[in-house]
Order: structure tokens, then C-alpha cells, then sequence
């Protein structure tokens, strides 16, 4: 967990306790009003315990002060956008996650992405989204639905037709010759990305291995309307819409443009790697 994550969720606890203090309700009676375990009512307020907006709003109500909810439901969209646990998301399947990021893609008229080792979901076939879902469920056992995951990413891919947005992939070459899944699916899937790398709404780079980088590879992040970064680790997903995070990584993917190549040098690191692809099996 983040110290800013931790700072966030214990400022919007902090706020809360102060609002029932004011109310002149203690957390007793506060907790038998919400129909809320007492020890619930103590963890909101030191910080350690997760919340949704329902929570919030109940919250607000309950010590009499309705007119608070909108600014509680602010603080726990702070909390929110800095840090989602993978096993909190994950807990209602990977179908509600694609969702989460199809109505994000929506509301973006301009994306701009980095990918060090996988394709990007938006540019995957099914075959290797399936392959890609099933790897992770290894290390995460609550992901059950793949198939219904499939199925949503594939809907998710339908805003690239869209023509009033734009879409700029950068991905390291290590993205098109790692073997996350058989080799008939990788070919499919490498030769799924050539119609990409002709002059459109969606645009595709690769960054070589060879070529001459201003900042390391780093992790894999994306950039929506230069007003939120989502990046993950492998136990969570963060969302970042502070200015100066947001400023960070436009730096960063702008550094790792200037070593992408585009067009016919694109599609030669394509071909090298179906080539190597063939040559193995």
C-alpha cells in the first residue's frame, strides 16, 4: 500500500470522525443508526478500512449532515484514484474491471500509452487477451471469468473506430516477442498489429531493442487527455490525476517516443519477430 494511498484514506477518515464529533454522536451510537459493526465505525476513522460511496453518504446522513456527502465522495474519489488493489477489483471477476476501463476510454478523446511486455488490450485478439487473463489468474485465483473478460475487451476495441479520438501506442519490442501464449496465437496477434501501423486515429510505435533510450523501460502506464495516468504494479492499479503526476509521465512517454519507430522500420521488428517465431517452432 502507497503512503500516499494511506495518507489520502486516513484524511478522508480524519474528515469523518470530525463530522460525527460535531454531530455530538458517539461512534456507539453512530454505528447501531448505520446498522454497522462498532469496530467499522472505528476503523473508518483511523484509516483502515476500505469504503464506498454508499458508505460515505450513509455516513454524512447519519451524524445529520446530508449537505457533507459531495464533499465525502470527493475525498474517497482521491483515495480511489491513487490506489485500487488488485484483489479489491478483482473480487467482483475481470468483467467489471474492463467495464471500468471502457467507460473510461469513453470519456477520453485523446489516449497516449506505453507498453514494456504485453500488447495493449485494445489491439489484442482474443486468442491472446484469453492467454494473456488465464497467465494472470495464476497469480491472482480470484480471476473465474476470462471468457467474459474476452468478451468485454473485444466490445472495449470498438472506440477505435471512432474518428474524432485519438490513439498513440508505444510499445517495447519485448511486448511482440514475448510468448505469453501459443505460437499460432502470437502470429495471429503480430499480424493483427500491421494494419496499425499505417497513418490514422491510431497510431503505433516500437521501441527496439537496439535503439538509444533517454529514460529506462520502466512500467507499463497510460495518459488520458493529459488529466490522468492510470499504471499498475503487480498488486494494484493507480490512478493518477494530480498535475504533477500527470506531467511525469507525459515527460516519460515523450523521452520513450523519441527512440519509437514508426511505418516500414515498424513493420520490419513485426516481421523480425514472426520470423524468429517461425524459425523456434
Amino acid at each position: 500500500m502507497s503512503s500516499e494511498f494511506r495518507h489520502a484514506r486516513s484524511a478522508l477518515g480524519a474528515r469523518m470522525r470530525e463530522l460525527r464529533a460535531e454531530s455530538g454522536l458517539s461512534g456507539r451510537v453512530l454505528a447501531a443508526r448505520l446498522g454497522w459493526p462498532q469496530s467499522k465505525v472505528s476503523k473508518v476513522e483511523n484509516g483502515r478500512q476500505s469504503l464506498t460511496r454508499a458508505d460515505v453518504v450513509a455516513w454524512a446522513e447519519g451524524v445529520g449532515r446530508p449537505d457533507a456527502a459531495a464533499e465525502l465522495v470527493g475525498r474517497l474519489r482521491t483515495v480511489e484514484t491513487q490506489y485500487r488493489s488488485w484483489r479489491r477489483q478483482l473480487a467482483g471477476g475481470v468483467r467489471p474491471v474492463q467495464e471500468t476501463h471502457a467507460a473510461q476510454g469513453k470519456r477520453t478523446s485523446d489516449r497516449r500509452s506505453f507498453d514494456p511486455t504485453l500488447i495493449p488490450g485494445l489491439l489484442q485478439t482474443a486468442g491472446y487477451a484469453r492467454a494473456v487473463l488465464t497467465r494472470y489468474a495464476g497469480i491472482h485465483p480470484s480471476i473465474r471469468d476470462v471468457e467474459a473478460a474476452v468478451v468485454a475487451r473485444m466490445e472495449r476495441q470498438k472506440v477505435l473506430k471512432d474518428r474524432f479520438r485519438s490513439f498513440h501506442f508505444l510499445v517495447w519490442e519485448g511486448a511482440v516477442v514475448s510468448r505469453l501464449c501459443p505460437p499460432t496465437v502470437l502470429a495471429d496477434q503480430l499480424e493483427r498489429l500491421v494494419p496499425w501501423l499505417a497513418d490514422g486515429n491510431v497510431r503505433l510505435g516500437i521501441v527496439p531493442f537496439g535503439a538509444d533510450l533517454r529514460v529506462p523501460v520502466g512500467v507499463g502506464f497510460s495518459i488520458h487527455d493529459d488529466t490522468l495516468v492510470v499504471t499498475e504494479s503487480w498488486h494494484a492499479e493507480m490512478w493518477l490525476d494530480d498535475p504533477a503526476d500527470v506531467a511525469l509521465h507525459v515527460r516519460a512517454w515523450e523521452a520513450l517516443a523519441e527512440s519509437a519507430v514508426y511505418g516500414p522500420a515498424a513493420h520490419r521488428v513485426i516481421v523480425r519477430a514472426a520470423r524468429a517465431l517461425r524459425e523456434a517452432h
